[in-house]
């Protein structure tokens, strides 16, 4: 299999700064390109698994090609389109091209030509034979949540560390670490970063052995400080720069939702213990109530019978008893109360004759031209007297 993976100096000499484009500009290309995939994975339900495929192949395909050759838009939804069949999420080409315009003014949409979708088919080929038919790409989630179960701690901290970790995952994939690192190196990097921002230290962990000086020891090895500084450095330096766009909202782990942040003309004051945001009501404003509260039934309607949720079916004395009608089986119609009558005709009570039957290598009947034969005449077995004449 191909490597896919390159030093600093393979990053600064790309098609694209044999063309003239600068590596900052080159950056914020890939950048934008990234962003575009994930926004348009998340408008469109797919996976963050999806998402996170498509953004891969966007950054392989631009160390062999350059974005003056391939438009960068067209060439992100060629990778969604594909990410989503190899990833079992199939999308249309032609969904994608909608949401596609509805993100994208009229100039950007203009480079995907007079047929777009013939544009992202033709493109697809040689995504298949950039990438050399390497579709099945590994991705830092699951050595997140595989990681996390292994440390000790306070699990609300751990919790909030997962999630910063996962936010982290999610942002770096517009930088070009997933050409530069495996996805294990990267996801212990940005639990790192994470453990040091949300001041969640790991001082015991499942597996750990005498050998083993810091908790990611018993994963991967020979991983320096430098190597994990210079990781959170680059993921950093994506929140340095002017965002044009909201971040995205990471998927939470399992069991947990992540919080609404608060409404910038929202007082602090103003929120409730649970950290959602109180309404001000108003003599003339009818009171809401809540999305998730439950609005009990009206007393006349009766309840359903399996509603207490017991997994049991209600006792019979629950159900109305059966009309009298209804008590037995019902009797049978009159023409059915006793035998048919015989109405067959006689030939049926006995089989019809059948011709002889031919044994399979019986020769054929003898053909006669002019008709058959006379009948044979019996045959006399006793010979004719005649005297003997006289002398």
């Amino acid at each position: 299999m191909p490597g896919w993976y390159y030093d600093k100096k393979e990053l600064r000499n790309t098609p694209s700064a044999a063309d003239g484009i600068d590596y900052k500009t080159e950056m914020r290309y890939r950048k934008k390109g990234a962003r575009f995939i994930i926004d348009t994975g998340m408008e469109m339900d797919l996976g963050y698994n999806t998402t996170a495929t498509g953004v891969v192949y966007f950054h392989r395909f631009y160390m062999f090609h350059s974005f003056k050759q391939f438009p960068r838009y067209v060439t992100a939804c060629c990778c969604l389109f594909l990410a989503g069949k190899v990833e079992e999420t199939p999308k249309k080409c032609k969904d994608i091209i909608r949401i596609a315009k509805t993100n994208l003014d009229d100039l950007k949409f203009a480079t995907f030509g007079d047929d777009p979708k013939e544009e992202v088919m033709i493109l697809e080929r040689i995504l298949l034979q950039t990438i050399k038919f390497d579709l099945q790409v590994e991705h830092p989630y699951q050595y997140l949540l595989k990681y996390a179960k292994c440390l000790k701690g306070d699990k609300a901290k751990l919790e909030k560390m997962v999630q910063m970790a996962w936010t982290f995952v999610n942002d770096s994939l517009c930088t070009t670490l997933c050409l530069q690192w495996e996805p294990e190196i990267i996801a212990v990097a940005l639990m790192y970063l994470a453990g040091k921002l949300s001041k969640f230290e790991v001082v015991d962990w499942v597996g750990r052995t005498p050998k083993h000086l810091r908790w990611w020891d018993m994963f991967v090895e020979d991983v320096t400080m430098d190597l994990l500084e210079d990781i959170c450095h680059q993921v950093l330096d994506l929140y340095s720069q002017p965002a044009t766009k909201s971040p995205s909202q990471s998927p939470p782990p399992p069991g947990q939702r992540s919080a609404r942040p608060p409404s910038p003309t929202t007082p602090q004051n103003n929120r409730n213990g649970n950290g959602n945001d109180k309404q001000a009501m108003s003599p003339e404003t009818p009171s809401i109530p809540p999305i998730n509260t439950k609005i009990p039934p009206p007393s006349d309607i009766p309840q359903f019978p399996y509603q207490t949720f017991t997994n049991v079916p209600p006792p019979l004395a629950s159900y109305v008893s059966a009309p009298p009608h209804l008590a037995g089986p019902p009797p049978p119609p009159p023409h059915l109360a006793g035998p048919p009558p015989n109405v067959f005709p006689s030939f049926v009570s006995h089989p019809p004759p059948f011709p002889p039957v031919v044994p399979p290598n019986a020769p054929p009947p003898p053909f006669y031209p002019n008709g058959p034969p006379p009948p044979a005449q019996p045959h006399n077995s006793r010979r004719p007297y005649f005297p003997h004449p006289p002398t």
